[in-house]
């Protein structure tokens, strides 16, 4: 289950994408999106294995640390814990991947509905979620982009960039999605 097929369709005007050719571009997106969140944020990290959420996720929890003053903690994946827990100042993150969960009533078990609410919550495989999801998500979807924005028909060598689709469903995110889109501006593809 690769969690592709449940996503929820984009408004229009609520969707920006991005390249981001290296795993630098991913901690310096993270680095830029970092100020822009805060607790009762969630995102929903969409993406197969190895598309980059993990490192993404990292990245997001360390720049929210050294914001607040902190030293970056150790952040491993989740996959086994199911849930890891970090502060960044007064700001609560909760980092979850779900991939092993077969039903949705296991989400209530772990809290994540409490955490939705007080927390960043940063979920890992949001169609385990089902009915669970917030409805005001940020969705980011992280997908291996395997050719060069300059010529399609080429791949780029000994490189895996990702192209980041960024949507959310509420309107509450459309000056963020704004703001994705310009910063992608400069970019090719």
């Amino acid at each position: 289950m690769t969690g592709t097929g449940s996503d929820p369709a984009p408004v229009p005007d609520r969707r920006a994408t991005l390249l981001l050719p290296d795993p630098d571009a991913t901690a310096a997106f993270a680095a830029w999106l970092a100020p822009r969140l805060g607790a009762g944020d969630t995102l929903l990290l969409h993406g197969d294995l190895g598309s980059g959420k993990t490192h993404f996720a990292r990245a997001l929890i360390g720049a929210m640390q050294r914001a607040a003053g902190q030293l970056p903690e150790e952040v491993p994946s989740p996959s086994f814990t199911l849930v890891q827990t970090y502060a960044a100042g007064e700001t609560e993150i909760w980092h979850a991947d779900l991939y092993r969960l077969h039903d949705a009533g296991e989400v209530v078990e772990l809290g994540l509905g409490d955490a939705f609410g007080s927390a960043l919550c940063l979920v890992e495989w949001p169609d385990r979620l089902g009915d669970e999801a917030p409805p005001d998500a940020l969705h980011l979807r992280f997908a291996i982009d395997a050719v060069s924005p300059h010529n399609p028909d080429a791949p780029i060598p000994d490189a895996e960039p990702r192209r980041l689709s960024v949507w959310a469903g509420a309107p509450r995110h459309r000056q963020l999605i704004a703001a994705i889109a310009a910063l992608a501006q400069g970019q090719p593809g």
